[in-house]
Formats: structure tokens, sequence, C-alpha cells
């Protein structure tokens, strides 16, 4: 009973979803992933950065939202980055896989600040698993094929050592996803996001760093997803950190830089809306490598 309890509390978060705009997944550790959001971000760290990021949602409640992705990117000469992400989103029945390029091209604007300009490529396949019906020839969970489409997005980010801040729309084309034919619903297109992020770094000490951050997230006929995080860094080797998303969760996060090239990240959300008497929180684990191909050294690790 359980189960089926959950399978159409799923379904029906799902369903408003399309309806009303489906979110791209969110991050706890959306400072470390940002050319997943915005292409302009590709190259800033220097070296070629490699993320692996995981995200389960909601844990105890069978079809809750499940997120895996990929991204490299790295510079190429001085102004010039590129980057590629795979992104696996499983919710429900529903599975999402996207394939991103992204090519940004950066300007010098001061002696410690650039800005950054990005366009993204996307390839996006949406697919419907088998849902059995509680009732006979439901239309809604039924004949429901695969859909693929191309997508397109852009994105600028101005950054020093200390200091960031982007603005982009991964997406910028509304792709045909969905249909009802013997119900309310009959034209679904995914909907524009817009992302903002900012962040500092704060030297407290010669030990003690202090990092707060933000992304806003809008998108048409969903209510705006503000995110704000503070966070220390303890010998430029330990992160800990504390997350509010607005009317939905508040997050912890720690991290470890392993080495001046590994990076190590977990983040905790604990739900605040009701759908928190449902679930037990949701967890996100990331890792994250800059390589020295170049034998450049790295002189200290990136907060971002």
């Amino acid at each position: 009973m359980k189960t089926t309890t959950n399978l159409i509390l799923v379904f029906t978060l799902l369903l408003t979803g399309f309806v009303y705009g489906q979110q791209d997944p969110h991050y706890t550790q959306y400072m470390y992933n940002q050319n997943i959001l915005n292409p302009a971000y590709a190259g800033s760290r220097g070296d070629v950065s490699i993320g692996l990021l995981g995200r389960s949602q909601w844990i105890g409640i069978d079809g809750a939202p499940d997120t895996q992705t990929l991204n490299i990117h790295s510079a190429v000469g001085n102004r010039v980055g590129i980057g590629l992400s795979v992104i696996h989103d499983q919710i429900g029945p529903v599975e999402e896989n996207n394939l991103m390029l992204d090519f940004s091209y950066t300007i010098q604007v001061s002696e410690i600040a650039n800005l950054a300009f990005g366009i993204k490529g996307s390839y996006n396949m949406l697919s419907f698993g088998i849902v059995h019906p509680l009732q006979e020839n439901d239309a809604v969970l039924e004949n429901r094929d695969p859909v693929s489409y191309p997508n397109v997005g852009a994105g600028a980010y101005y950054y020093t050592d200390k200091f960031y801040a982007g603005f982009s729309v991964p997406s910028i084309l509304e792709n045909f996803t969905y249909a009802i034919e013997d119900l309310v619903v009959q034209d679904v297109s995914d909907k524009i996001h817009y992302f903002g992020t900012m962040g500092y770094v704060f030297d407290l000490n010669d030990n003690l760093k202090f990092k707060p951050s933000t992304m806003v997230k809008m998108v048409q006929g969903s209510p705006i997803s503000i995110d704000l995080n503070a966070s220390l860094f303890i010998n430029e080797l330990f992160e800990i950190g504390l997350s509010w998303r607005e009317g939905d969760s508040i997050d912890a996060l720690v991290g470890v830089q392993a080495s001046p090239s590994i990076r190590v990240g977990y983040a905790y959300d604990h739900t605040i809306t009701n759908l928190g008497e449902f679930n037990s929180g949701s967890h996100e684990i990331m890792l994250l490598f800059d390589l020295d191909f170049a034998k450049k050294h790295i002189k200290s690790p990136r907060f971002f």
C-alpha cells in the first residue's frame, strides 16, 4: 500500500511539472558544476576539469527524482573554452538523457577580472517507462512514445579569483514534449529556465575563508527558486556550509580538497515542506578532478 501511495504521489508531482513547465534538475553544490547551467563557465578553471555528480532526491519515496551528471570542460588557449556534459534524470516512469556541448569566449576586462560569453548546444531524449495503471485504458499512462529534440542556450560569466557572477538560459527553445488527447492537457512544452549565480570568497584570516553564494532559478509557471549558501573553508582543505532553498529545504554540505587536483563533496537536503513527511531527505555526492596536463602546477584550490 505504501509503494502504491508513493507512486501516486510522485506521478501527481510529475504531471504537475508537465502542466506548469518541467523543472530542470537542481543541485545543492551548483557552484562546482556551473557549466551544466552556464556555457560561459567552460574553461574558467584553466586546466581540464572533470566533474561527476549523483543526486538522489526525496529518499523513501518510490520513483522520486534521481540524477547523475558528467561534465568535462577546459580552456583552449587564452580565450576559448569548450565543454561536454551528459545528464541522466529519472523521475518515476519518465527518463530524460541530455547531451550538451559548450563553447565560451573570454575577454580580460582588468588585471584580475574576466568576462566570458558562452553558447550551448544540446540534444535531449525523453522516454516513458512501463506503468501499471489502476484503471484500464488510462489515457495518461498508455501510448507514450519517446521524444527527442535539439536545443540551444547562452550565458555570461564574470569572475576573478575571489568573485563570480553569472546569468544563463541553458535552453532557449520551448520544445513540445507531451500530450494527453482525451484529457485536458494536450499541448505542453519545455519552459525556458533562467539562472543567476553569484559568490565571493572573504579571507577571515590566514587559515579561514568565508564564501557566501546564491543561485536564483526562474521558470514560467513555477515559483522563483532561491538558494542561499554560506560556507567556511579551513586551511584550504575542508569546507563546511549551510544552504537554504526558499520554501523547499535546509541543506548541509561538506567538502574535502583531497589533493590540489581532487575534490570530494557531499550535501544533504532536509525537506521543510509537507512532502518532508513522506521522505528522509536528499543526498548529493560530487567528485571533481582538475588535471594539470601542462604541468603548470596548481597554486591553490579553486573555490568555485
